[in-house]
């Protein structure tokens, strides 16, 4: 078996800076790079002069390779090459299928780094100064898709919406009115919620709301997937929140 080393590394929630100093590294040594439609296309121009570029799509509603095609051309790659890097957007291990591609390599002989990345779970709502915990405020915070490979509704979220607990959900822009009326019949209506669209990019697009109008308020501005969402009361903490609740203490 040739002696070749395969990076899987985490490109963080989209800014090219947020990649970590280890993964930018990896990414400026690699022979070949196997990227993702959620890994942003600037950090390509950090890759080696020669270094090949292979885009495999991994976006919904964009075109992209299936994943067991992904993982042969990886191992294809890896039998030519001596360092083959796999960047995915955000970290690689949360909903990025990045273990999945781990599993069918280290079934060879190759040396396997993984470096993760700043998921957009905990970086995109730290960017707007949204604690995911906070004292007094919420003890913990549930991460789920939402959407299921059968392309139904999580039910972790059913789950997710009984706790008092901070609810961030990836991958359910398009589930979001049946979020909200899982939420609504929990008597959640007016939680906070917030939506961040391409989070830390300059075409990123927040809105804020309460479960009750964030659909409509989504509907009217027409935000768009990639995006998160995040509900519960730490939300409360965004600085627009603050301002309006001063405006109104004021009034």
């Amino acid at each position: 078996m040739k002696s070749t080393k395969i990076s899987i590394v985490g490109a963080g929630p989209g800014d090219p800076e947020l990649i970590t100093l280890k993964g930018l590294k990896a990414l400026q040594a690699a022979d070949v790079i196997l990227y993702d439609a959620l890994a942003n296309n600037a950090l390509l121009d950090y890759a080696k002069s020669g270094a090949k570029l292979i885009y495999v799509g991994k976006r919904c509603g964009s075109h992209s390779l299936k994943q067991a095609d992904i993982n042969g051309l990886i191992l294809r790659m890896a039998l030519k090459y001596d360092h083959v890097l796999r960047l995915k957007g955000g970290d690689p291990f949360i909903f990025g299928r990045g273990h999945e591609e781990l599993v069918h390599l280290s079934k060879f002989d190759f040396d396997i780094e993984i470096i993760p990345g700043i998921s957009s779970v905990t970086g995109l709502p730290l960017l707007q100064h949204v604690p995911l915990t906070r004292r007094n405020i919420s003890e913990s915070f549930w991460v789920c898709t939402g959407t299921t490979k059968n392309h139904q509704l999580s039910s972790d979220i059913l789950l997710a919406a009984k706790s008092k607990a901070t609810v961030v959900i990836l991958m359910g822009m398009r589930k979001l009115k049946e979020i909200c009326d899982v939420f609504i019949s929990e008597g959640r209506s007016i939680l906070p919620i917030m939506i961040i669209s391409n989070g830390s990019t300059p075409s990123e697009k927040v809105i804020l709301g309460s479960v009750s109008d964030i659909y409509e308020k989504a509907t009217t501005s027409g935000i768009k997937a990639p995006g998160i969402i995040i509900l519960g009361d730490t939300v409360s903490l965004h600085p627009e929140f603050i301002h309006q609740h001063a405006i109104a203490t004021w009034a």
